[in-house]
């Protein structure tokens, strides 16, 4: 078996729109295509004992036990090392049970698609399935284990911590859509100018001098003293004079910690001698040059979480311990208490494994122990001088016992601080009783305080602390979202999303939309390039000046990683045309309308798909769409699709009476003159016709008055400002340049009525072809220009895609000469040559139309030109 390719797709999809986190790999059975897995001796057997818990895998027959019934009657690799991978993250610890397993027109070669949780173990899953299937049918063995503890490693590198993760969690569950900004904690909740950020349980709306207060551990202490709340006797130290010093001022016992700590580490507690205090405070200067005094308060560890000014959860933190049974040693007991299920590595489980470290041995030293005791039974044995959960201490939900005046000590300590979320560490008998009866203390204030603790206790009711967060960054009345216009379709997409655009600004929003020619944030474009793919949607979305984002989406980005959103609002599709056919098992029209159903498919319920009534493919999609509501244009007002849309109540835009009409029902609302619509050229060029339809009905859809709208149509201008190499015309003194992106055959159709209804006198084209297209597709190129020119230019410097320069003239000459075997074909392969020859053969009243990937920079190579024009005539 080969590996051809592996593919991470992380929104909507060609396989699900709600699955969006797939890997798609493209297998090679090669000769195990005529072996299915009944005819391996043994193999069945041999996964069976590997993988066991494959038994739970229903396949087809629909109970447990039917994949491996599949197996023994002979079902093919590609669908077994599916369900493989699927398995072993599960194993791992991710929970997934999407899978698909199709065959491509290519023979033995597969689409293996199957759900991860963390990308990387995704990726690293295909891998291992493929090689777990590979040592199965030769008959080795192989160690399985090792690849799960690597996943779960590799899972825990990539995860979310278990705030961030419930955050986002709760944010996906009220429909509030998220992105990940970086590799650890840093997350964007909400798109554009509604977006929210947050770190672990930092917001954007958290303070920072708050922040630096709750940091330095002393000034947060005399903060709080002034407020006349209780806090423990201490100070700070940097050397060893002042900590004798403080020795003497405070008495023991004490405890030291860093300055700047967290997570307990460099904390030592109970210190009872001197000596015990120096070797404390080396060990907390590890951490921090400055380490904190403070006298040893007697009691219990509390965390008492305030959001939002409220206080939310409250638990007592239990440090990591065992318990002696008189028969194994505390070595021993720490590793039969790590089989605890509920104990995982880092922040996988409720709790976490306990380790032997620096502080682990000190305590025990302290009781005059080692790891070798044997503890008598019952005796409880504490193994950390901290509560924290990350060091395998554990919690006792008491949010329910805290006392009144405690929650109101609590509450005031969080705004004293200017926390929005706080973490409040308290030492004391317990919390049922005020602080003051009991001689509890305020021990720190935390800001970004870990939630672990409250959402999955190890005693009492977990706690949902993550939903009042949640409430405070999007409450009552604020959204999420901004609205998504998205754009598919073969050809008229940019244009499309530009008159889109260019209606929308000019109704006064701040609009970020993405072309084929970059990324435009309002009239500034951000980046140059192909910009079509869910990267460059989700940069749009990032932005937090957006207010209405319009995204073009092109087949290529959505097969590679799938759409950049999860829903949009309204959805276009301007046509399916022959184009790209031949890639990416997309071999026909019906392949290829699948690719661009996705993004109809994402619409909202309530939304609006917009669809080319004139093209049968377009329709079909229409018949199909259920889930959202659907509108169609139509360059036909007699059009049948529409006739019958219309009559059941639905809405569409028609050419009418030479007026560019709404149409709801029966009713009917004219937008503009098609005359007066710059971009239809007179109402000659029907595909830009088309795109003023598409754009109008979608944005009247939205909401905008027809009045709007119409200015906006009437001031959008074909140029290189509104509409870059679609339909750029350039007027000389006797001449005409046409530039435009037509790059295969429907494109250049486009043009051709334009040129039939133009004025001049000689029509010459300079072509070329893309060579990733069909042979025949590349034929029609030249075909479709002998049809349309009185001569021919082919200037192929680009776009070989896998075929040799001779190969791309000799199918664009077949094309041209089918036609007119007659014309004599100017080969020119530079394009600097191309324009020397263009230019100086020139007649009046000609008309040259450059297909814009034929000459490099065309545009800027012809304003070039025009303006020496015009120096020469001020000259």
């Amino acid at each position: 078996m080969k590996i051809l390719n592996i593919q991470v797709l992380r929104g909507p999809n060609i396989w699900s729109i709600k699955k969006t986190k797939l890997i798609q790999m493209r297998l090679d059975l090669e000769e195990l295509e005529h072996r299915p897995s009944n005819e391996i001796p043994g193999f069945k057997e041999r996964l069976e004992k590997l993988i066991p818990s494959l038994y739970t895998h229903y396949c087809s027959p629909g109970y447990e036990g039917g994949f491996f019934e599949r197996v023994e009657e002979g079902t093919w690799m590609g669908h077994i090392i599916e369900h493989i991978a699927l398995e072993i993250q599960t194993l791992a610890g991710m929970d997934v049970g999407f899978g698909r397993t199709r065959s491509t027109k290519t023979e033995g070669v597969y689409n293996v698609v199957f759900s991860y949780v963390e990308e990387s173990v995704g990726e690293f899953a295909a891998q291992a399935a493929v090689r777990i299937a590979e040592a199965l049918i030769n008959g080795r063995e192989y160690n399985l284990e090792e690849d799960i503890t690597k996943m779960r490693q590799m899972r825990d590198q990539e995860r979310f911590g278990p705030t961030t993760g419930a955050i986002v969690d709760e944010a996906v569950s009220r429909d509030i859509p998220y992105i990940r900004l970086n590799k650890s904690s840093l997350v964007q909740l909400g798109f554009g100018k509604n977006q929210i950020r947050f770190q672990a349980s930092l917001t954007d709306k958290t303070s920072s001098i708050a922040v630096d207060i709750a940091g330095d551990k002393e000034e947060t202490k005399r903060i709080l003293k002034e407020q006349a709340i209780p806090v423990a006797e201490g100070t700070t130290v940097s050397s060893e004079s002042d900590l004798k010093s403080a020795i003497a001022e405070i008495g023991f016992p004490l405890v030291l910690k860093p300055l700047n700590g967290n997570h307990g580490k460099g904390a030592s507690i109970n210190l009872k001698t001197e000596e015990e205090v120096i070797a404390a405070f080396a060990h907390a200067q590890k951490y921090s040059e400055v380490v904190i005094v403070e006298k040893f308060i007697s009691g219990y560890d509390f965390r008492v979480l305030v959001i939002d000014n409220k206080m939310i959860a409250a638990a007592q933190r239990v440090p990591a311990h065992v318990t002696g049974d008189g028969i194994h040693s505390v070595q021993q007991l720490i590793e039969i208490e790590n089989e605890d299920p509920r104990r995982g590595y880092g922040h996988e489980n409720v709790l976490t494994e306990i380790t032997v470290d620096r502080d682990t041995l000190d305590i025990l030293q302290k009781m005059g122990y080692t790891l070798e005791t044997v503890p008598s039974k019952d005796e409880v044995v504490y193994l950390k001088s901290t509560a924290n959960l990350s060091t395998g201490g554990t919690s006792i939900d008491v949010t329910d016992m805290v006392h009144p005046h405690n929650v109101f000590v609590c509450e005031r300590i969080a705004k004293v601080v200017g926390l929005d979320i706080c973490g409040i560490d308290i030492m004391a008998q317990n919390l049922h009783q005020p602080l003051e009866e009991t001689g509890g203390v305020v021990l720190e204030v935390n800001a970004a305080p870990g939630l672990r603790m409250h959402l999955a206790p190890s005693e009492g009711k977990p706690r949902n602390v993550a939903a009042p967060i949640i409430d405070m960054l999007f409450p009552p009345g604020k959204n999420a979202r901004i609205p998504i216009i998205a754009i598919t379709g073969t050809n008229g997409k940019t244009t499309t999303t530009r008159l889109i655009s260019h209606i929308i600004k000019n109704n006064g929003y701040r609009v970020g939309y993405t072309t084929s020619d970059g990324i435009y944030i309002q009239n500034s474009m951000m980046l140059k390039g192909d910009t079509t793919g869910p990267a460059s949607a989700e940069f749009v979305l990032k932005d937090p000046t957006v207010e209405f984002a319009i995204l073009e989406c092109a087949r290529g980005g959505i097969l590679r990683a799938g759409l950049g959103f999860n829903r949009c609002d309204i959805a276009v599709l301007t046509n399916i045309q022959e184009d790209h056919l031949g890639i990416a098992d997309i071999h026909n029209l019906d392949d290829l309308t699948r690719v661009k159903q996705v993004v109809v498919e994402s619409v909202k319920q309530d939304g609006w798909a917009v669809l080319n009534a004139d093209n049968e493919y377009c329709v079909r999609v229409g018949e199909e769409t259920t889930h959202c509501n659907v509108a169609y244009f139509s360059m036909n007002e007699n059009n049948p699709v529409v006739e019958k849309h219309c009559r059941e109540g639905g809405v569409a835009a028609i050419c009418e009476n030479g007026f560019l009409t709404i149409k709801k029902g029966e009713w009917k609302i004219r937008v503009a003159k098609i005359t007066h619509i710059p971009i239809t050229f007179n109402g000659t060029v029907t595909f830009m016709t088309q795109n003023a339809m598409a754009a109008s009905l979608a944005t009247f859809l939205w909401g905008f008055k027809i009045e709007d709208i119409r200015t906006a149509l009437e001031t959008f201008v074909p140029s290189a400002a509104h509409t870059p190499g679609r339909m750029n015309v350039f007027d000389f003194r006797e001449f005409k340049i046409l530039v435009d992106y037509a790059h295969n055959p429907d494109g250049l159709r486009g043009i051709q009525s334009f040129l039939q209804h133009s004025d001049a006198t000689y029509h010459t084209g300079v072509i070329s072809g893309t060579g990733d297209r069909r042979d025949d597709d590349i034929r029609e190129i030249g075909r479709l220009s002998a049809q349309m020119f009185n001569d021919i230019v082919i200037c192929q410097e680009k776009y070989f895609r896998g075929r040799t320069y001779e190969d791309m003239i000799r199918l664009l000459s077949e094309g041209v000469r089918e036609i007119k075997p007659e014309l004599d074909i100017k080969i020119i392969p530079n394009s600097e040559e191309a324009w020397k020859y263009i230019i100086g053969k020139v007649r009046p009243g000609e008309l040259i139309t450059i297909i814009s990937d034929s000459i490099a920079d065309a545009y800027n190579t012809v304003k070039r030109y025009q303006d020496s024009e015009l120096i020469a005539d001020k000259v």
